[in-house]
């Protein structure tokens, strides 16, 4: 078992790409900055594709747990968010 607590759990088995994602995405933009969010995800492309792109979009991954039937991704939110244009 992992020494980081998470701020919220998400449980996404059985949810396809991309929506994973997407749902990943969205509720890490409702958490406060510097908040931490435990993603459950299915093995294959959900854990292939789902840490990458949350890492091309600025948020950090911090932990990567085999939980045997499903990962467990920890994922940050960040501080301070990127400047828009």
């Amino acid at each position: 078992m992992s020494s980081i607590q998470p701020d919220v759990q998400l449980d996404l088995r059985g949810t396809p790409c991309p929506l994973n994602f997407v749902r990943t995405k969205l509720r890490l933009e409702k958490m406060p900055p510097g908040s931490l969010l435990e993603v459950w995800l299915d093995p294959g492309e959900p854990i292939e594709q789902v840490p990458d792109s949350l890492r091309i979009a600025g948020y950090g991954v911090e932990q990567i747990e085999d939980r045997t039937d499903f990962f467990a991704l920890s994922v940050r939110r960040p501080e301070l968010e990127p400047a828009e244009c």
